[in-house]
């Protein structure tokens, strides 16, 4: 048995980004047992206690993204199980998954963050804005909204599950942060002018730099900042930071995600892959963060 036991590559899920993490899941699960790893494929769809329970395994690689996986729930459940997972605990889970209290949490520990712009059931109070929904991820909903009329065509209903914020003009980067220590950030140049779900999981839709087109000093300092971001609502793991970088070189907190993506498109392998980390060496690294962060009722592990 290797030093991690046998490890249960955690995918699937219920989400609206359930493909998203199949494809991450399977991508992570062949670099694991490539590099020797006791790794099975857990694809989470109805009984969750059941489906782990079954696998035997000794620690979680956690790749479920959205509801469910990344907001604190499927952590608890492993906490109770006493099976130590990758990724954030259930708190700073929880907190990222609601971008407006991550967003408020931020600015009391004076991390700047994009304007908040007040929605009623009108719509937001002013235009542009972009409209996004609080506890979503992937970009999922992501709108730019530039008059009342957008709004109406969307129809919304239940305004107090969205938010809307004044956009910044600037560079759209993300900043890895592996085990604490930020990557290089990787800017996002797509071809619509908005990193929506499209952008992101279409190839070609979006061109990357590694590392950003910023001057040297600036990136020192986001990379800083990320790492402040990521300390102050205690995550772990791999956790990416994005960010807007604005005319005056300081950056803007858009959101943590606290299990980014694996997938070929995404921006951790990228940012990885600029500091000489290989794809199988970073998942070896984010597995070796595996925890518990209160214990667990069973004593930790199998």
């Amino acid at each position: 048995m290797s030093r991690f036991g046998r490890v249960g590559v955690l995918m699937g899920g219920v989400s609206s980004e359930r493909e998203i993490s199949l494809r991450s899941g399977h991508a992570v699960l062949k670099a694991l047992q490539h590099a020797g790893v006791d790794a099975v494929a857990v694809d989470l769809q109805r009984d969750w206690s059941r489906n782990i329970e079954q696998a035997g395994i000794h620690s979680a690689f956690n790749l479920l993204h959205g509801t469910l996986g990344e907001d604190g729930c499927v952590q608890g459940m492993l906490e109770v199980m006493g099976i130590p997972y990758t990724g954030s605990g259930v708190m700073a889970s929880a907190l990222c998954m609601n971008k407006l209290l991550s967003k408020q949490l931020l600015s009391s520990a004076g991390i700047k963050v994009p304007l908040d712009i007040a929605i009623n059931e009108n719509g937001p109070l002013r235009y542009p804005v972009f409209l996004k929904p609080v506890s979503e991820g992937s970009s999922i909903g992501l709108h730019l909204l530039e008059s009342k009329a957008q709004w109406l065509e969307l129809n919304i209903h239940g305004s107090e599950s969205w938010m809307a914020e004044m956009p910044v003009n600037g560079v759209e980067i993300a900043v890895s942060v592996l085990d604490g220590r930020a990557l290089p950030p990787v800017e996002v140049s797509p071809k619509s002018g908005v990193y929506d779900y499209t952008s992101k999981y279409t190839a070609g839709a979006t061109e990357y730099f590694c590392p950003a087109r910023l001057p040297a000093e600036t990136v020192r300092y986001c990379m800083q900042r990320a790492e402040e971001a990521v300390a102050a609502l205690h995550c772990k793991g791999a956790p990416r930071v994005d960010m807007i970088v604005d005319g005056g070189g300081e950056p803007l907190v858009l959101e943590i995600n606290t299990l980014p993506g694996m997938t070929e498109t995404s921006l951790l392998p990228k940012s990885a892959a600029a500091a000489g980390i290989s794809f199988e060496d970073l998942c070896l690294r984010i597995l070796a963060t595996a925890s518990l962060e209160n214990g667990g009722l069973m004593g930790g592990g199998r």
